[in-house]
């Protein structure tokens, strides 16, 4: 058996070149739109969250940015906590819901279809984090088309 000589790694090192980029740092020009789809479960896998953070990136390099949260995606947008809605139940457990407000804050806007929050997943509008923007269900497709119309960069997101 080979023996192993390379010292363990040590907090605080780097393990690769986290400074060089590779490709221009693309902004937007004005008025483009971005729309970034969320056919997702919360707690389900990364993508949910990892696609918020490019959201909000997406409104800091100038686009008009907008989240859709469809189907199993709106339960990215409920409130949630444990013991009372608000407290953190485990390290990471408001992660989705603090990304979205960010996000809001920032400019955002976040739409939730009201079929997939209240016949898929029992929820009315007021389980949604304030300021989310309920939708009805034949608005899907159209936020999308209107993205598409205007030449909107847009990021689907599906993990079902």
């Amino acid at each position: 058996m080979p023996k192993v000589t390379k010292p363990a790694n040590v907090k605080g090192e780097h393990l690769v070149d986290y400074e060089e980029k590779v490709f221009e740092d693309v902004k937007a020009k004005p008025g483009e739109k971005a729309l970034v789809t969320f056919h997702t479960v919360a707690f389900e896998g990364s993508i949910g969250f990892v696609n918020l953070l490019q959201a909000t990136r997406l409104k800091r390099k100038g686009f008009e940015t907008s989240v859709l949260l469809y189907g199993p995606g709106v339960t990215l947008g409920v409130q949630r906590g444990f013991p009372k809605l608000g407290d953190e139940a485990f390290p990471g457990h408001q992660n989705f819901n603090n990304q979205i407000i960010k996000f809001m804050e920032e400019g955002g806007k976040v739409y939730a279809c009201r079929f997939a929050l209240q016949a898929l997943y029992g929820h009315g509008e007021g389980a949604l984090i304030p300021g989310i923007i309920p939708i009805n269900p034949l608005d899907v497709l159209d936020i999308i088309l209107l993205h598409r119309n205007d030449n909107a960069f847009i990021l689907d997101t599906w993990t079902l």
